[in-house]
């Protein structure tokens, strides 16, 4: 119960509803209540104190991009950073150690032998700084917009199934005993993932298509006018992947693009597993039954 001033007595001075302490005249424009400087957030009108601020962002719903990406103020391409910097680390590792290189390439008769994992680990090796310098600025140049279009989680997804596309047409194509290594299925899995994505956007995809082209025309020309081999099995396994994972990406219905999304990576990743045991089933039955 509330008594009224004796007549003569001053008012007195209203202060800030989180800080008691500091007086002010300045009310919130939505609850009406008294706010100090600290407190205040610049409005359309006025200014609102920071409980109205946050009960006013949850009402609001996130900004995404066609493809489902969460847009944020950071244009940072974490990701693509990070994964820049392990393949920097694993090049480094392998310079100092010759058994990490012959522990971790694709060789295809260890992966029969159980060793899948090689089938990874293998898209984080390079034979010569010449190698890893090209994937790595392909990356950096590919790779951050890609990231920024389609969210983290997406792109972590298409570069990590792009690079296991590469290496199961290896698997499959190559010869028992050749020995691969390289980023470059990855690399050829946002190629065809930027063409998708550009197409998608209606933008002119003309560079992209150039770059795809001499890419491919390096693969299959430099082996026939020079002592090295380069593979082409895991250059068009991660192009055809990265385009059609690109594909389900960016032509999900908005109204079920998370499930469709979803979808087809475990689709994608069901349909390696199933070659892989394919290919060391039939690799088992012809060298070792």
């Amino acid at each position: 119960m509330s008594y009224p001033q004796p007549p003569g007595t001053p008012p007195q001075t209203p202060t800030c509803y989180r800080h008691p302490d500091r007086q002010t005249y300045v009310r919130c424009t939505r609850c009406n209540r008294f706010i100090c400087p600290d407190c205040m957030h610049s409005a359309s009108v006025g200014h609102q104190c920071a409980d109205c601020v946050g009960a006013a962002a949850r009402t609001v719903r996130p900004v995404t991009t066609q493809f489902g990406a969460r847009q944020t103020r950071s244009t940072t391409p974490i990701v693509t950073y990070v994964l820049i910097g392990i393949n920097l680390l694993m090049f480094a590792l392998q310079s100092t150690s010759v058994s990490l290189e012959r522990d971790l390439v694709l060789w295809p008769p260890a992966v029969a032998d159980g060793e899948l994992y090689r089938l990874l680990t293998s898209a984080f090796l390079h034979y010569g700084l010449m190698h890893i310098l090209f994937n790595m600025w392909a990356l950096y140049v590919v790779g951050a917009p890609l990231e920024l279009a389609l969210g983290r989680l997406r792109f972590i997804a298409l570069y990590l199934l792009s690079a296991l596309g590469g290496s199961v047409l290896v698997y499959l194509l190559s010869e028992l005993n050749s020995a691969t290594a390289g980023a470059s299925g990855a690399v050829f899995g946002l190629f065809g993932a930027m063409f998708v994505v550009g197409r998608k956007l209606n933008m002119d995809v003309r560079g992209v298509m150039l770059i795809i082209g001499l890419n491919l025309a390096f693969t299959f020309i430099f082996p026939l006018i020079s002592s090295q081999n380069i593979s082409w099995q895991g250059h068009i396994g991660g192009l055809v992947t990265g385009a059609a994972v690109a594909a389900a990406y960016a032509y999900a219905p908005r109204s079920r693009r998370n499930l469709v999304q979803a979808g087809a990576t475990v689709a994608v990743l069901a349909l390696f597993v199933a070659l892989i045991w394919w290919r060391t089933a039939d690799l088992w039955a012809t060298y070792v039954g």
